[in-house]
């Protein structure tokens, strides 16, 4: 096995450590030892990987967007219409490789502090440019121009409520609920006057 495969693996042991630290002991108190503790490692081969706890944290969101990106295209494959393409990109918003618990949490927690932290506010913003580019794509054969981008604000809103509630509310999550409700608020802003 190749150097850079082996470095490839446990740089995602590392992160999936993280993803665990940080849903348990959360964003602002996890520690490099909090997560060499669950990755069976030391701090000193987590600087090795990645540098420091801040770029370890920005691969964690950097995986969290390419699990978004992956599930958005699985759902998209099959979506021939404006309308079965915007139904996909809700879809993959709430997909069972990415609505979990955890997630929900991790996701709550970065975006609290991408204000306060610049490789966060950016992902955050390359994230939010992307959901609005591709809702407003899809929108502007189904709406008039005046509507539209109202709607596309609800349905982004209406997303960061359900994750908001799913972090606030620890436990498990139904990511098939959580997607027939996302397209029945669709629906309904769809229809509106």
């Amino acid at each position: 096995m190749s150097k850079k495969r082996i470095r490839d693996i446990r740089n995602e042991e590392l992160i999936d450590a993280a993803i665990q630290a940080i849903a348990e002991h959360g964003y602002a108190q996890v520690t490099m030892t909090d997560i060499a503790k669950e990755a069976g490692s030391t701090a000193a081969s987590i600087n090795y990987y990645f540098g420091s706890k801040d770029q370890l944290i920005q691969a964690v969101m950097q995986r969290v967007l390419r699990t978004l990106k992956a599930a958005n295209l699985r759902h998209l494959k099959t979506a021939q219409t404006p309308y079965d393409r915007l139904m996909a990109g809700l879809d993959a918003n709430f997909d069972e490789t990415l609505f979990t618990s955890a997630t929900c949490s991790i996701w709550l927690q970065f975006w609290s502090n991408a204000p306060y932290h610049e490789g966060l506010a950016r992902l955050q913003r390359v994230n939010r440019m992307r959901v609005t580019s591709h809702f407003r794509a899809e929108l502007r054969y189904l709406l008039p121009e005046n509507r539209l981008a109202t709607v596309q604000q609800a349905l982004q809103n209406y997303m960061d409520g359900v994750w908001l509630e799913a972090a606030m509310n620890p436990g498990p999550v139904d990511a098939k609920a959580a997607r027939m409700e996302a397209r029945r608020v669709a629906d309904l802003l769809l229809k509106g006057g």
